[in-house]
């Protein structure tokens, strides 16, 4: 009978000049959920362009009322969830079959994770059943979580469940990047900042509040088409954010 070769060995971490000092415990756990993922998932970019003049707008009339803030991230996370409830390959997973053969799963939940910066590394909030619920109540939770997640009082249920994640590095200047899947979700959406630059409308030079996102997808699970008709879905819902507000 034919044998077949051993599958090759990891490569080893690289000698580097100086004091190592080992990582701690949430970066150990990012590091090999990391490792896991890139190299274990084909991953596919898509980049969309976003005006967000209209957003921007109903940002400022929302406060200037006195119902509240919302951020460009809350906007983002629920257009995202709503956009999902019309792709759903987008809110699945590459699973095994009984058989052990490649199959996917299609998640009936929609449960978007909110990437938060804390002093010890990067976390993953999840908002429940986020289609369901207002963009106020989107909001407020994940600011919710994000506080526990800052102060490490975090509670295992806020981590829990993901089917879709989105990273926002606008706040930093971020104009465009790329983030990397978290298994065992199928995509992950990567913001960046709004920024004021001319634009062509009519025939005519304006400016216009420009936001750039990127979706990372498994290919395994979904292609470039359904992808792209992701990110136009979500563009159409930014661009006429009146709809998130139902």
């Amino acid at each position: 009978a034919e044998t077949k070769a051993p599958a090759p060995a990891p490569a080893p971490a690289p000698k580097v000049a100086g004091e190592v000092v080992p990582m701690s415990r949430m970066r150990k756990a990012i590091s090999n959920a990391m490792t896991a993922a890139k190299p274990g998932v084909p991953h596919i970019y898509v980049t969309a362009e976003i005006d967000m003049g209209a957003a921007m707008a109903l940002r400022t009339q929302i406060a200037e009322s006195g119902a509240g803030k919302i951020s460009v991230n809350d906007m983002v996370v629920k257009a995202s969830a709503k956009a999902l409830t019309k792709f759903p390959a987008i809110n699945s997973s590459f699973a095994q079959t009984a058989d052990g053969q490649p199959g996917i799963v299609t998640h009936a939940p929609i449960n978007v994770s909110v990437a938060v910066a804390t002093d010890n590394g990067l976390m993953a909030v999840v908002v429940r059943d986020t289609d369901k619920k207002s963009i106020g109540t989107v909001g407020s939770e994940v600011r919710e979580m994000a506080g526990r997640a800052r102060d490490g009082k975090t509670k295992q249920n806020d981590l829990e469940g993901a089917t879709f994640q989105t990273s926002n590095l606008g706040m930093f200047d971020v104009v465009e990047f790329v983030s990397i899947i978290t298994v065992p979700q199928a995509a992950s959406l990567a913001v960046g900042a709004v920024r004021e630059i001319p634009v062509v409308r009519g025939g005519e030079i304006k400016i216009g509040q420009i936001m750039n996102v990127t979706l990372s997808v498994d290919h395994r699970v979904a292609d470039g088409a359904i992808a792209a008709q992701f990110l136009q879905e979500l563009r159409r819902l930014l661009e006429a954010p009146m709809s998130l507000l139902v």
